[in-house]
């Protein structure tokens, strides 16, 4: 039987630059036995062309299969609108392709939050004003922490969750596990999702994920989430790594 696979990331691919050990041979495994995979990640602020190129230095062809929360976010805004842009070049890039216009002053019909270093309180001021004056507020995620070799960090919820509060307007989340992101992959993939699988990291994001899909969840422990954990949603399966998932998956069938 053949079906989709969906793989998150940071934390399943690769730590920051790190790749984790498998990703790669998982995947062509699992291409080679006729498995679609795509990439859904909530990472908003590089390019799809950027982290396309980034996969194929890991080992992996990806051209067409990534598809990121920035995108998601994107389809919440509508052509011909002016958009505040707190993020990286990857929202950018999407609201020239939904057709919007990225401004950096108002007014503003929307401002789209996401994970970037460079964030301020000179930032969150300018946000929660254009925000408080009357543009949606948009992230695009909620993640609380960013995975990395050294930890987690702050990921782009904390930024998006400053300028809520600032702004006293709750924010409408674009990616995982939310429906703008559903509604995204769904089109990517179409079809019925109840055999595909979602491999992830973060069963608050990815197991809810998951969830929305109506598929099924397969939880890595080379991520945020430390082995022996209780995932919540309880995940179908899991793994070491990415490559512990696909050979379980690829000796079922």
């Amino acid at each position: 039987m053949r079906y989709p696979v969906l793989c998150d990331l940071d934390g399943v691919i690769w730590l920051g630059d790190e790749p984790i050990e498998g990703s790669a041979a998982a995947v062509a495994a699992l291409r080679r036995a006729g498995h679609r995979v795509l990439f859904v990640t909530n990472y908003s602020f590089a390019p799809v062309w950027e982290t396309e190129d980034k996969l194929a230095r890991h080992g992996i062809l990806a051209r067409g299969d990534v598809v990121t929360s920035a995108q998601a976010a994107a389809h919440l805004v509508s052509p011909g609108e002016r958009v505040m842009v707190f993020g990286g070049p990857g929202i950018n890039e999407a609201v020239a392709e939904r057709g919007a216009e990225s401004v950096t002053e108002g007014p503003a019909d929307a401002v789209i939050v996401g994970f970037h270093r460079t964030f301020d309180f000179a930032a969150m001021t300018k946000a929660a004003a254009a925000v408080r004056a009357g543009a949606r507020l948009v992230g695009t995620n909620d993640d609380a922490t960013y995975p990395t070799p050294d930890g987690p960090i702050p990921g782009g919820g904390a930024i998006l969750a400053s300028v809520a509060v600032a702004s006293g307007v709750s924010p409408l989340v674009a990616g995982k596990p939310h429906h703008a992101m559903a509604d995204l992959v769904r089109g990517v993939l179409g079809g019925d999702m109840d055999q595909a699988v979602m491999v992830g990291d973060r069963a608050d994001t990815d197991g809810l994920f998951a969830q929305r899909l109506g598929c099924r969840y397969a939880q890595v422990w080379s991520g945020v989430t430390p082995e022996g954990s209780m995932p919540n949603p309880m995940p179908e399966l899991t793994g070491t790594n990415l490559a512990d998932i696909a050979r379980q998956l690829l000796d079922a069938f």
